[in-house]
């Protein structure tokens, strides 16, 4: 099965106060985000990460990543340094369905006047105008802190 996530910030503890998450610390929230990926993500499923990750060094983001189930694929976002030879874009085809993934919401996108849908992070569940036939935020605050499969964004995005 394909996953998508974005935006889990691991080890950001500002994060908390800025998207007022309901952890009480950076530890619960980066131990219930890491608990809930893998209650769903086994470990022959391959999840595309829409960035920021981590607000971390790589060798500390490891510590993280080896914690995921699954196989990886990690886009930049804008706190992604530690990705240093990242992409900032995913294209590809999944069951016939064209699908974009970045880290920034877009108002165009390859394909996006045939049908592919844009995947992307960084609002954090608060941006309201986007087109909410063809896009969809797979940030972990807009998705109760789990990924999204590709079945479920079948339902989604009609």
């Amino acid at each position: 099965m394909i996953y998508f996530t974005s935006d889990e910030h691991f080890g950001h503890a500002n994060i908390l106060n800025f998207c007022n998450r309901p952890f009480k610390d950076v530890f619960e929230m980066d131990t219930e985000i890491i608990k809930r990926f893998n209650e769903v993500v086994t470990a022959d499923d391959t999840v595309i990460h829409g960035g920021d990750v981590a607000y971390r060094n790589k060798l500390s983001v490891n510590n993280y990543i080896d914690r995921l189930n699954g196989k990886h694929i990690f886009l930049k976002g804008s706190h992604d340094k530690w990705n240093k030879n990242g992409s900032y874009i995913w294209e590809g085809m999944i069951e016939k369905q064209y699908i974009v993934v970045c880290h920034y919401a877009m108002i165009t996108w390859p394909r996006s006047h045939y049908g592919s849908w844009q995947l992307f992070g960084h609002s954090h569940g608060n941006l309201k105008d986007y087109n909410k036939e063809k896009q969809y935020d797979i940030g972990v605050d807009n998705n109760d802190f789990y990924p999204v499969s590709f079945e479920k964004l079948k339902g989604i995005l009609k």
